[in-house]
């Protein structure tokens, strides 16, 4: 059965996309399950309370997520009134091509693109190794202890990105299914290791590091911004990063113009609530000391999560259950997230060819799956070579892609706010509702994301920032790895793009962007 491209006249959407295939609740799944829970509060929890032996955040770890929560909550409304307008599952791509012409728009796509691949390098990394944990902690030791070699929790990797590639490349409808199962019991598991673990805090069975919560853990702003805040919101702000999958499966959406965003808005605030519940349990229960399984002890940072497991839990059977359901939280959440990294990429890509911005083959559509076909492929291909090389180069790189995923979160999410506020410059004074929705709030969270990147951008250079387990500085040409990779990675694209400027100028005159994504002039803008 050969491929088809978007124009052909059976397409069932405008870029041959299933449309109505998913609802509001599908949606929300799609869109938490894409910021991996589980996983995101394991690798940087203690990042966010201590960072190379120094406390940061500390007892105030709830304080940082909250605030983290501002902009993500603001871009999101960007995204929801955005998506109104124009309805496109290129996203940042579209609406910032539209609203400041095709330059940005690409590196819009672009910055979309490398963060997901990226991710799916950590992502990957997590699911082997948490794969032959799960297994072992069935009853099967000897499997566990693959966990810790490289070959085969590399292998691993590589065989769920090959299955999560598959799926989604089967239809929209059978990822959002496994969605909801693989959902469900990461969700389950962190509401009973919160749950258990504030139990055991407040009936006073916790080990003497445990301290009750307090509401004063809430109020990061008597931490000093420079030195504590901005490094450790920096990393919380990755944890809610995902979100706005809900909005590229858009239009393959039921009422696309209106469900995606409403699904992308209720997903932080879902995953705020969530967040801040075990947060505070993990810091009332563990404590943020040096020792032990303190969060402020550096050996537990990258996995915070396997380190509170054992204590929390303890040795008998129960414990031995809890610490399995802890392990199957975080490898279903990589799992989920590696599937649901995909979907928003190939769309992205998909859009981009549809609009000339990319080679047309990325723009084919399964006759009977109604997926991208080049573009879901491609996006496993290139993810799974990603993964090969840092992991060969070397495994300490893996750990500087979380922060220069921060820097690609801050640049497209706030691109998207300054969008929003210029697309819709003509009619923001309409109303006091559109004033705020349109201007102001999504125009505060790309500033917010502005100073982010900058401030970010710096500290990732400095070459002591990032260090490995025997104290040696991760580089890359004498710069911060992070910086190298965060930045690298923009400069890449803008090479790509002027390359690819020479063989399709039409896209880069504008020729190639409809007026919106039904061909017909924007309301808002028009005029």
């Amino acid at each position: 059965m050969s491929e088809r491209t978007v124009n052909e006249p059976h397409a069932t959407g405008e870029k041959g996309l299933k449309s109505g295939a998913l609802g509001l609740m599908s949606s929300i799944v799609v869109g938490v399950a894409s910021t991996a829970p589980a996983y995101s509060l394991a690798a940087s929890l203690g990042f966010i309370v201590a960072s190379g032996g120094a406390l940061l955040a500390g007892v105030k770890a709830p304080g940082i997520v909250l605030l983290a929560f501002v902009p993500m909550y603001l871009i999101a409304v960007a995204y929801q009134e955005l998506n109104k307008a124009d309805p496109d599952c290129g996203t940042t791509f579209s609406w910032a091509a539209r609203a400041f012409g095709p330059i940005t728009g690409w590196m819009g796509g672009w910055g979309i693109i490398v963060a997901d691949v990226i991710v799916m390098a950590n992502l990957a990394a997590v699911a082997g190794a948490y794969s032959f944990t799960f297994i072992g902690g069935l009853g099967f030791p000897g499997v566990a202890d693959l966990s810790q070699s490289v070959l085969w929790s590399t292998v691993a990797g590589l065989i769920w990105i090959a299955l999560m590639t598959w799926i989604c490349y089967r239809g929209i409808e059978v990822s959002a299914r496994i969605q909801y199962v693989l959902l469900s019991i990461e969700v389950l598991v962190l509401v009973l290791f919160a749950a258990f673990a504030l139990y055991r805090v407040y009936s006073g069975t916790a080990e003497s590091y445990s301290i009750l919560p307090q509401w004063s853990w809430f109020n990061p702003f008597t931490l000093d911004f420079g030195s504590v805040v901005a490094p450790a919101l920096l990393t919380a702000i990755f944890i809610y990063w995902g979100w706005d999958t809900a909005v590229s499966v858009n239009e393959e959406t039921a009422d696309p113009s209106k469900t995606p965003g409403r699904a992308a808005v209720i997903s932080t605030l879902l995953l705020l609530v969530t967040y801040a519940v075990v947060t505070v349990a993990a810091v009332a229960f563990a404590g943020v000391g040096t020792a032990g399984v303190g969060l402020g002890n550096a050996d537990n940072a990258n996995d915070v999560f396997s380190a509170i497991g054992p204590a929390l839990f303890g040795n008998s059977v129960i414990g031995h259950i809890g610490l399995m359901l802890l392990a199957a939280a975080i490898l279903t959440s990589a799992s989920a997230s590696t599937q649901t990294t995909i979907l928003p990429t190939a769309r992205t890509s998909l859009s981009m060819a549809t609009h000339k911005a990319i080679p047309e083959q990325f723009a084919r559509i399964h006759p009977r799956f109604l997926t991208p076909t080049w573009s879901t492929v491609a996006m496993g291909v290139v993810s799974a070579v990603f993964y090969l090389i840092f992991t060969l180069i070397s495994e300490n790189l893996l750990n500087a892609l979380i922060g220069s995923l921060g820097l690609m979160i801050a640049f497209y999410y706030g691109l998207t706010g300054f969008a929003c506020v210029w697309f819709y410059r003509k009619t923001l004074t309409r109303n006091f509702r559109d004033l705020l929705m349109r201007g102001i709030f999504p125009l505060v969270g790309g500033l917010m994301l502005l100073a982010v990147f900058i401030y970010g951008t710096i500290q990732f250079a400095a070459p002591d920032w990032l260090t490995d387990a025997d104290g040696n500085n991760i580089t890359i040409f004498g710069i911060g790895a992070e910086a190298v990779v965060g930045i690298g990675g923009l400069l890449i694209g803008f090479v790509l793009m002027f390359i690819w400027r020479l063989r399709r100028p039409d896209y880069f005159r504008g020729q190639t962007i409809p007026k919106s994504a039904h061909g017909d002039p924007l309301p808002e803008i028009a005029g």
